[in-house]
């Protein structure tokens, strides 16, 4: 009997294969991207959490070295964080409520000079938009006092995510030696390998991707707090701060922090000390691109940066300036589960986690 001929060549199945793969993994996505949100009150301290792990795990990993139990090795590590990020904070909020005043002087300055040599609107001045913006607060007063709660609402809730998420990291850390035989519990069987090599590598991408830019923010930070030091921009500390934060945001947070740093300097030491506040951070930003991010995360997942302006375009319109945060390592994560799957190795680098160390496990069962 003969055999009848295909309705559709062998390139349009396959076209059509291809986009039933695409159209079930976008619908997967866009699935769990709504549960996210959905339940953003309880998977925002776990992404939280699992970034401070990441971070934390070599200060957890050499204490338990010393011979600490892993619950006080745990906690320890856990008191650190709280010290440095309050420490850190501290520092930051002093610095721009100290030198912020002379900032928004500053930007007011560069403001009026725009105004002033561009012809943009000659008969108004930066007080006559100043005025009109009081006068906007005073007409919406009711509405600005009626959010007051809201705003109470809002530091409440940013409250109970940061403990949330500090309890979290403390199991995290206490309990990441049982994270290989949870994957194997929780894996179909046969694929139990697979799933720990996938959670290892994902572990790995943001280990790295954390270590390495909390360490390129501190030397971003210092170097154009000492350039505008030496070039005595007012509020040089203040600026700092606002560098070592926008770092934690790739490129778009480096943008604008030292555009402000520029229009400072041009606002209160003229045009020539701008010219060398600009060199400044260029060249601190050539730094950052060919030598430490080469240096430092080299053995993390790389992505291009159009693939990281387009997950921080996506983080921005689902969480905001929270998902702009978290867009960056969760692509890391993605990426290094991709390719796990591919089978590609990464070279010799640190310990990727708790527990068991073996060799790279088998791609499947």
């Amino acid at each position: 009997m003969q055999t009848p001929e295909p309705l559709l060549p062998v390139a349009a199945r396959r076209a059509a294969a291809w986009c039933g793969v695409v159209l079930l993994v976008t619908g997967v996505a866009a699935v769990a991207i709504w549960l996210c949100i959905a339940l953003k009150t309880a998977v925002t301290p776990v992404l939280l959490a699992l970034l401070g792990t990441a971070l934390l795990g070599p200060v957890h990993r050499w204490l338990t070295a010393r011979g600490l139990k892993r619950s006080l090795a745990a906690g320890l590590t856990c008191v650190l964080l709280v010290a440095v990020v309050g420490g850190a904070g501290y520092i930051v909020v002093t610095a721009l409520v100290d030198t912020g005043d002379q900032i928004v002087r500053s930007l007011k300055d560069v403001a009026q000079w725009i105004v002033d040599h561009f012809g943009i609107g000659r008969n108004t001045s930066v007080d006559d938009l100043v005025a009109n913006a009081q006068k906007l607060v005073e007409k919406f007063g009711a509405s600005a006092a009626g959010g007051l709660l809201s705003g109470l609402s809002l530091i409440g809730s940013l409250i109970a995510t940061s403990v949330l998420a500090l309890l979290l990291t403390f199991f995290f850390l206490r309990d990441s030696d049982r994270a290989a035989d949870l994957a194997h519990s929780i894996a179909p069987r046969g694929t139990g390998d697979l799933v720990e090599a996938m959670g290892r590598r994902a572990f790995e991408a943001v280990e790295g991707f954390m270590r390495g830019t909390t360490f390129i923010a501190l030397i971003d930070a210092v170097c154009i707090t000492v350039g505008l030091l030496i070039l005595r921009v007012p509020g040089a500390v203040g600026l700092g701060a606002l560098v070592f934060v926008g770092a934690y945001i790739p490129y778009l947070g480096a943008f604008l922090s030292g555009a402000v740093a520029v229009l400072v300097a041009l606002a209160d030491r003229g045009f020539v000390i701008a010219l060398w506040a600009l060199g400044v951070v260029l060249a601190v930003q050539v730094l950052e691109g060919h030598v430490l991010q080469p240096v430092i995360q080299s053995r993390t997942v790389q992505m291009h940066p159009a693939m990281i302006m387009i997950a921080l375009t996506a983080g921005a319109s689902v969480a905001g300036l929270l998902g702009m945060l978290l867009a960056v390592p969760v692509c890391a994560a993605a990426f290094g589960v991709l390719g796990e799957l591919r089978g590609d190795r990464p070279g010799p680098g640190p310990a990727p986690g708790e527990g068991a160390q073996p060799g790279p496990a088998p791609e499947g069962a």
